[in-house]
């Protein structure tokens, strides 16, 4: 199983890369986010690599990072959600931006994805919004006091996107400023707090 891979890029299409190890090309699958992070042809590069056997094929698939390889991983084990439409999700949202998506419940933004319809978009929040505090990428990650699930945080949210403001955006408010105020704090001084937040 290969985990990395280190040597010098090749070249470079839409959707892959071959990195040359020692005279062997490696075709590389991965997000467009990635790609677009690698440098010029002739440049030594090194990427994280998931390796997926099947009976017909060899497929490798690259990552800059480990944040990136773990949401990879999270994403294939959704039903419907195979290695290609994970990647479409990494080109579209970065590991942050997929995060508060998930636990914003927020499906508008997995739509963005090429080939990620609502009803994918609604099985993925489902499947991975109890898993996705098990992937550590930043800020982002689980907060019990600004969680969908509390009333007085979801109420906050509910309320911020009433006025108009993006889901992801609000819930990425009510969580700083639930982690600010604490557990305990009233839906006023949530808004109030949360509407700072949001402030340009």
């Amino acid at each position: 199983m290969i985990a990395s891979l280190a040597g010098i890029v090749a070249q470079v299409t839409a959707d892959s890369v071959v990195v040359d190890v020692g005279g062997v090309g490696y075709l590389v699958f991965a997000a467009s986010r990635t790609l677009a992070r690698l440098p010029a042809r002739g440049e030594p590069v090194r990427l994280l690599i998931e390796t997926h056997v099947r009976e017909d094929h060899i497929h490798l698939y690259g990552f800059a990072d480990d944040a990136e390889r773990d949401w990879f991983r999270l994403l294939t084990t959704v039903q419907g959600v195979g290695a290609k439409t994970a990647l479409a999700l990494l080109s579209a949202l970065a590991p942050d931006a997929l995060t508060a998506a998930v636990l914003a419940q927020d499906k508008a933004a997995l739509t963005q994805a090429s080939g990620v319809g609502r009803k994918l978009a609604q099985r993925i929040v489902i499947e991975l919004r109890e898993k996705v505090g098990s992937v550590a990428l930043g800020p982002a990650a689980a907060d019990d006091a600004a969680a969908p699930g509390n009333a007085v945080a979801g109420d906050a949210v509910s309320a911020l996107v009433n006025l108009g403001y993006p889901r992801t955006d609000a819930f990425a408010a009510v969580s700083a400023a639930a982690r600010a105020l604490g557990s305990a704090a009233r839906l006023d001084a949530l808004l109030k707090a949360s509407l700072k937040e949001l402030a340009p």
